[in-house]
């Protein structure tokens, strides 16, 4: 069972049907990753007795016709916390941590009946960009196993491109969705900060931490944010807005949509092929019926600098729970206080978030505050506002996920400069809280080309409007890569 022909409308329609039950499901999707999943490591832990016994029970009462996620197997990825089954964080400080409760999320995927399959792959509390950050494996790009997946949620985008379920779950702090989703050549969906609860995500970034899904097809993503979407009074930074049906809008027409293209989205160091499939995209929508006008964010191209202190000096405050005292892993022959605190750190953390703990720290430190964090937390609010002028005028902006296709494994894990201005065009959405998605548009060198679609607060179904237009026109989504799939 894999799941490059059907859709979860398709999958539904089966299940309600008594074609396939969800046991038979559930077995078929363990049976496929057990024969794709060694090639590419995009699981770092299986739920398969506590999946299988669930299919059981969604069988024995019933799939519910109006609920088009009872029955599906999902992935989750390995920072969000999970009732009973490890949740490491990709790293050796969570190695063997089970988590007592689920993350609102999980608990609206049980509701729903979705069924949990394993844990994602990803870089080590989600800081990086090619998922080569994780203490246990390295996750491989399924169109070519000698390139990243991109990342933080690698492994999620993975699991979704080469077939092994039909919908993941991951986190985008700075791009960690809709680069991965790039690179895979998947939908990737990062909503408005707030939309989506984080109860439960092990927090890197507070203010710029946002939960999402990934899936073949813009409608099963819409679907799919249906279900974790909403309130939630464990999260103070949750919003109360009310959430609409996402699927409902999708009707093919962009007639009359005014949509914004930053000239420095596609300036210098864009790689050719990928402004290619980016000018090709707009000319698409053209066709369709939109307007398509070139627009200046001329502060995008402090939102690098900007965001690595931001999220640094966040995520060198939430790290400070990880002391080796409470839970977690703790440095064995410690002589006192302080060396367990030091050792436990030391040992525990891998370079990147160690260097990221340090840069945080000596932002927020007396003398520099002032100099960096406040300074960033202005350059934050100048990206916002470039942001507003333009949609005053336009519903939505376009431009490329990435400046590349996926590089190659160990291409640039020893330069982290590099590795940062990979998210570059990925930055400003979280630093101004905007959703953001990418659809998979095209190819460079047989490599998926992603085109990243920016929207309004609140305003998911704008994109998902134009990305199910976008994708109807085109065939791009139906291509399958090598592991896993028909090329």
């Amino acid at each position: 069972m894999n799941y490059f022909d059907q859709d979860l409308t398709s999958l539904h329609a089966d299940l309600v049907a008594k074609k396939i039950s969800a046991l038979e499901l559930t077995k078929a999707t363990f049976a496929n990753l057990r024969q794709v999943d060694p090639q590419l490591g995009a699981f770092l832990n299986l739920n398969e007795d506590a999946a299988l016994k669930r299919a059981a029970e969604i069988d024995a009462k019933g799939i519910n016709p109006d609920n088009v996620m009872a029955g599906i197997p999902v992935a989750v990825k390995d920072n969000i916390v999970t009732k009973g089954l490890t949740t490491t964080a990709a790293s050796k400080m969570l190695e063997n941590f089970v988590p007592v409760y689920d993350a609102t999320v999980v608990e609206k995927m049980r509701a729903s009946d979705a069924i949990i399959i394993g844990k994602n792959n990803m870089d080590e509390f989600a800081m990086g960009g090619s998922t080569e950050n994780s203490a246990f494996k390295v996750t491989h790009n399924p169109w070519d196993v000698s390139r990243v997946p991109g990342g933080s949620s690698g492994g999620s985008a993975v699991a979704v491109a080469s077939g092994q379920v039909p919908v993941a779950f991951g986190s985008d702090t700075g791009g960690s969705i809709r680069q991965p989703s790039s690179f895979n050549g998947v939908v990737g969906m990062k909503p408005t900060y707030g939309r989506v609860s984080r109860w439960g995500l092990i927090a890197f970034g507070s203010s710029l931490d946002q939960i999402g899904p990934i899936t073949r097809s813009v409608k099963d993503n819409a679907a799919a944010l249906n279900m974790i979407a909403g309130y939630d009074q464990h999260d103070g930074t949750s919003s109360k807005q009310a959430v609409p049906d996402f699927t409902a809008g999708l009707d093919g027409n962009v007639k009359g949509m005014k949509i914004a293209l930053p000239k420095e989205y596609m300036g210098e160091g864009i790689d050719p092929k990928v402004r290619e499939v980016i000018n090709n995209a707009v000319k698409k929508f053209e066709e369709l019926g939109a307007t398509v006008e070139e627009v200046s964010l001329p502060n995008s191209k402090y939102g690098v600098s900007a965001y690595y202190i931001i999220a640094s000096s966040e995520a060198s405050s939430n790290l400070q729970r990880f002391d080796g005292i409470r839970y977690g892993f703790r440095a064995k022959d410690v002589k006192n206080l302080e060396d367990v605190y030091v050792r436990s750190r030391s040992e525990g953390f891998g370079d990147e978030v160690k260097r990221r703990i340090m840069l945080g720290t000596f932002s927020l430190s007396a003398g520099y505050y002032d100099a960096y964090f406040h300074k960033a937390g202005q350059v934050r609010t100048m990206i916002i506002n470039d942001f507003n002028k333009v949609f005053e005028d336009y519903d939505m902006i376009m431009g490329p996920v990435a400046p590349t296709p996926a590089f190659k494994i160990g291409d640039e894990i020893s330069d982290p400069i590099t590795m940062y201005m990979n998210d570059v065009l990925t930055i400003p959405v979280n630093l101004a809280g905007l959703p953001g998605m990418s659809v998979p548009a095209g190819f460079a060198d047989g490599l998926p080309v992603g085109l990243q679609l920016i929207g309004k607060a609140f305003d998911e179904s704008t994109l998902y409007k134009a990305g199910y237009a976008f994708e109807q026109a085109t065939d791009v989504h139906q291509q399958t890569p090598k592991v896993g799939g028909a090329n």
